[in-house]
């Protein structure tokens, strides 16, 4: 079974890390703090989570989440992330990571640079538009009328094809974006953002989103 390396375990890491574990994955989380601050939530995760370092957890999984705000991802180990599937939850928050200019004018993605970090990483996004909670309680079995959906965008067909896996397993259908430069579609302050829909109304929230304010 995979293992999922998960880097960052705010809302977002903490709560992809008991979907993981509830399909069987091996998880391996860290945070910033060290991974003594993490005994509680492992403890809660059982046997087949451990807390570790960054660079262990990259070292570790499979694939890996970055859920760090924007401004850190600059720490991220490079090289214990190379040529993994990389799953990037970010979202681009001016009044926590300061004025990007690049991403004010729309000129780049929160992935993209994720991308520029990672150079031979496969980065695909995920779980950046859901709010964390809804995470464990909004997914429902394949098939199931009006099931949720959750957007992803990649340039790396085997990320993308995993972030899908993973959705469904969670009980999300999944409508692929496209390539990294089409993500900002699925961010803060566009219609697909933050709200329950499924895959056709997802679909056309992300077609009729806006790049600049």
């Amino acid at each position: 079974m995979t293992t999922l390396g998960i880097i960052g375990a705010g809302h977002i890491g903490s709560q992809v890390a008991r979907v993981a574990v509830a399909n069987g994955y091996d998880v391996v989380i860290a945070n910033s703090r060290g991974p003594e601050t993490l005994a509680a939530l492992v403890a809660e995760l059982g046997p087949k989570a451990r807390a570790a370092t960054a660079e262990d957890a990259a070292a570790a999984g499979d694939a890996v989440v970055v859920t760090v705000p924007l401004g850190k991802i600059d720490r991220l180990p490079v090289e214990q992330l190379a040529d993994k599937i990389v799953l990037d939850t970010n979202n681009y928050y001016h009044e926590r990571d300061g004025r990007i200019e690049a991403l004010d004018k729309g000129e780049t993605t929160t992935a993209e640079l994720l991308q520029r970090r990672l150079p031979t990483s496969k980065i695909a996004k995920a779980f950046n538009h859901i709010l964390a909670a809804d995470i464990t309680t909004d997914g429902a079995p394949a098939g199931t009328p009006n099931r949720r959906a959750l957007a992803t965008a990649g340039d790396d067909a085997e990320a993308v094809a995993f972030v899908t896996r993973l959705y469904d397993e969670a009980g999300f259908d999944t409508v692929n974006i496209g390539p990294l430069s089409e993500s900002w579609r699925a961010e803060r302050d566009r219609p697909a953002y933050v709200i329950r829909q499924n895959a056709e109304e997802l679909a056309a929230n992300l077609a009729i989103a806006n790049r600049l304010p």
